[in-house]
C-alpha cells in the first residue's frame, strides 16, 4: 500500500463534500475500470475502523478498545489499478440508549441501502452472538450483495473451527461469500479487496486517485483528539465527549489548532483536566503527535474543556456538534 505522505487526506479548498474538484481534476478511468461504494457494517468493536485504515493505507478513522467509537459515516477511498472503492465505515449497530445513539444507528442502517456491496464484519475471536443475529435479520431482505468478513483471524485459537462454524451457521440460509482476515496485521486484506472488486460494476473515478477520504482535515483532527480521550480516560469518560475545532491557523513553519472538548458534567470536566491539568496535557501531547502525522508538519494544539449538559439528548446540540441523520 502507498505511504501516508504519498497520498492526500483532504484538499484545502472545500466544496459541499469536503473536496475541491476544480483544483484536482478527476482523470478518466481506464477501459474496464470498476468503481463503487462498499459499506462496512457490524456490531460495535469488531474492528471496522481498524479495517478502514488498513484498506486505505493510513489512519483516517480512530480506533479504541471502547465499543461504539465511530460516530459518523466516514468514507475512505482506495484506488487501485483495477478499481476505486469508496468504503463507508459506519457506527456499530447496537441498542441505542440516548438521542445520539439513535442517530448513529439510523445512519448505520441507512448505509445498508445506499452502497453497492456490504461487508458484514464479525469478531472471529468470539462466537456469534445476539448482536450478529440482529444484523443478519436487518440484512435478510436487502437487495445489496453481502460479504461476511470474519475479522481478528490473528486472535483465533488453534481450534478455531467451532468459532467459524458459529458464523457460517448464522448465514447458511443466505449463501453469502465468506472471507477471513486480520484488520490489525493485514493478513487476508488483499483477497478481501479482490472479492469486493468483483462485486462492483464498470465505472469512473468518483474522487481524485490520490485522495484517501472525503472528510475535511478539521473533522479528522477532532477525531484524533477524541481518540486520545477514549484511550486515556476510557473508564471514566466513555462516550459523553464531543470535540469542536474552533480555529486552525496555518503559518509557514507551524499550524495552530484551538479545540474545545465538550462534556456533560462538571465531574467529567475535572477528569479530563486532571490534577493540575495533567490529564489535559497528556491528551494534548498525544493528540498533537497524531495531528502532526496527519498534516505532515509541526502543530501547536490548545485544548479547552466546556460543560454542555445532556448534549447527547438534544437534537440542537447534536446538530451543533456535527451529529445528524445523514441522507
Amino acid at each position: 500500500m502507498e505511504t501516508s505522505q504519498a497520498r492526500k487526506l483532504v484538499i484545502s479548498v472545500e466544496d459541499n463534500r469536503g473536496i475541491d474538484l476544480s483544483e484536482n481534476l478527476i482523470p478518466d478511468a481506464p477501459r474496464g475500470y470498476k468503481s463503487g461504494f462498499a459499506g462496512i457494517i457490524g456490531r460495535p468493536n469488531v474492528g471496522k475502523s481498524t479495517l478502514m485504515n488498513q484498506l486505505v493505507g493510513q489512519k483516517i478513522a480512530i480506533t479504541s478498545p471502547v465499543a461504539q467509537t465511530t460516530r459518523n459515516r466516514l468514507r475512505g477511498i482506495l484506488t487501485t489499478e483495477a478499481a476505486q472503492i469508496i468504503f463507508v465505515d459506519t457506527p456499530g449497530i447496537h441498542k441505542p440508549h440516548h438521542q445520539l445513539g439513535k442517530v448513529l444507528v439510523q445512519n448505520a442502517q441507512q448505509a445498508i441501502h445506499s452502497v453497492d456491496v456490504l461487508l458484514f464484519v464479525v469478531d472471529g475471536s468470539v462466537p456469534a452472538g445476539g448482536g450478529d443475529r440482529y444484523i443478519v435479520e436487518l440484512l435478510a431482505n436487502t437487495q445489496t450483495p453481502v460479504i461476511l468478513g470474519i475479522n481478528k483471524s490473528d486472535q483465533q485459537p488453534s481450534d478455531y473451527q467451532q468459532l467459524d462454524r458459529s458464523y457460517t451457521q448464522l448465514i447458511e440460509s443466505h449463501q453469502w461469500p465468506i472471507i477471513k482476515f486480520s484488520a490489525l496485521t493485514g493478513a487476508g486484506v488483499e483477497e478481501l479487496q479482490r472479492i469486493l472488486t468483483e462485486h462492483l460494476e464498470i465505472g469512473p473515478y468518483y474522487y481524485p486517485p490520490d485522495l484517501v477520504t472525503d472528510q475535511p482535515e478539521r473533522f479528522i483532527m477532532g477525531e484524533l483528539i477524541r481518540e486520545q480521550i477514549l484511550l486515556l480516560t476510557r473508564e471514566e469518560i466513555p462516550h459523553s465527549v464531543a470535540i469542536a475545532i474552533d480555529i486552525v491557523e496555518e503559518a509557514p513553519t507551524i499550524t495552530r489548532v484551538l479545540a474545545t472538548i465538550n462534556v456533560e458534567r462538571d465531574s467529567q470536566k475535572g477528569i479530563v483536566i486532571g490534577k493540575g491539568g495533567s490529564m489535559l496535557k497528556e491528551i494534548g501531547s498525544a493528540a498533537r503527535q497524531q495531528i502532526q502525522k496527519l498534516i505532515d508538519g509541526k502543530v501547536h494544539l490548545e485544548l479547552f474543556v466546556k460543560v454542555q449538559p445532556k448534549w447527547r439528548q438534544s437534537r440542537t446540540r447534536l446538530a451543533e456538534l456535527g451529529y445528524r441523520v445523514e441522507d
